[in-house]
């Protein structure tokens, strides 16, 4: 079931002057909330409209608050983020932005479970004015504006994922591709999570996957979904061949590459578009190495990242499907390389797993 869509919008419907983006800050460190409003403090677009030390306080306030944006802790005593989240996802549904310390922390892995059930993005949790503190709070404010124009629906809890998901008839290549690379950003874990459960464990090509996600969190990225799989799913080694069967993220801020005989590289060449790693540097490199036998899937996410890399994809004669708007949290990423006319197919997200499968045996 849907449980968002939109982009960047006038927050309160589009009519008439914008008004402040109002966000809820819950945390039950005062420092962290003092932080956080700090990092706030600078955009005139943006206004703390309450804070509140747990998730049970935070639930009294939203009606009449009427926030745009939640920003939760996870751990937090009374009620915790995990609680918090399914609490607003059944009753009044808003865009959720999870603030928690990185990967690193193994309390964080529950980061990932409250993106499953709604939440919308991860930020790392600020420690103070530290190096690179001007910059995180830039990134902030831009997540916030983002997430303020997403519409969020009352979740609808899902069934079981199907063992096999059910072939998609369309277009096919000329040949099963070596090797599927996804990308994703905004709602792309839950998009992630979706395709690559769905998968078989003897699917017959490598995945290759590229979520933009703050530092610290790949691992805990990988660890999650390596729990919900039946594919093997891991983060790629510099020098490993690419395997069947088996789903591959990069490392922490670096952007993964092939080298000319098919083998993982790591890159350290600078951020494409603001990003590393970047979905069009992979998916330009897979198209460089495998040619006709790549193929391409772009996801929910803001901005362009993966346009490119998509129309690389396709001008080397491999096969390129994005995310269909109705299933995308944010419809800007796929619509970007629909527009440099670089996709075969668009589907929705719960047809994708279902494609690759039909792609892989070439049917």
């Amino acid at each position: 079931a849907d449980t968002a869509k939109g982009g960047l919008m006038n927050p309160d419907g589009g009519k008439g002057q914008p008004k402040a983006i109002r966000v809820l800050l819950v945390d039950d460190s005062p420092v962290a909330l003092h932080v956080l409003k700090k990092m706030l403090s600078g955009a005139r677009d943006i206004e703390v409209a309450g804070t509140a030390a747990n998730g049970e306080e935070a639930l009294g306030m939203i009606p009449r608050l009427d926030p745009h944006v939640i920003c939760t802790d996870i751990h937090m005593p009374v009620m915790d983020g995990i609680g918090l989240t399914q609490e607003v996802m059944d009753r009044f549904p808003k865009p959720i932005l999870v603030i928690s310390v990185s990967a690193k922390n193994p309390e964080s892995r529950n980061v990932f479970k409250v993106l499953q059930l709604g939440a919308l993005d991860i930020f790392p949790k600020p420690s103070g004015e530290e190096p690179g503190y001007e910059g995180q709070a830039l990134e902030l404010q831009s997540r916030i504006r983002i997430l303020a124009g997403v519409h969020v629906f009352r979740r609808v809890r899902k069934q079981e994922p199907i063992p096999y998901p059910r072939a998609v008839s369309a277009a096919k290549p000329r040949a099963a591709p070596n090797v599927f690379v996804i990308g994703a950003s905004t709602g792309g874990p839950q998009a992630l999570q979706e395709i690559l459960s769905r998968l078989p464990a003897d699917f017959p090509a490598p995945v290759v996957c590229v979520q933009h996600i703050g530092e610290g969190f790949m691992t805990g990225l990988v660890e999650w979904l390596g729990s919900m799989c039946r594919l093997k799913v891991k983060q790629a080694e510099d020098n490993e061949t690419p395997a069947p069967g088996t789903a591959y993220f990069p490392e922490d801020g670096r952007h993964l590459v092939f080298d000319s005989s098919g083998r993982f590289r790591h890159s350290k060449d600078e951020p494409v578009n603001g990003h590393r790693p970047s979905i069009t540097v992979t998916m330009r490199s897979a198209a460089e190495t495998f040619k006709s036998s790549s193929a391409g899937i772009l996801l929910t996410g803001m901005g362009d990242d993966g346009a490119e890399g998509m129309k690389a994809i396709g001008d080397a004669g491999g096969f390129t499907i994005a995310q269909d708007e109705r299933t995308s949290v944010i419809f800007s990423m796929p619509n970007a390389a629909i527009g440099l006319k670089a996709v075969r197919l668009v589907l929705p997200l719960e047809d994708i797993a279902g494609r690759l499968v039909a792609l892989s045996s070439n049917g």
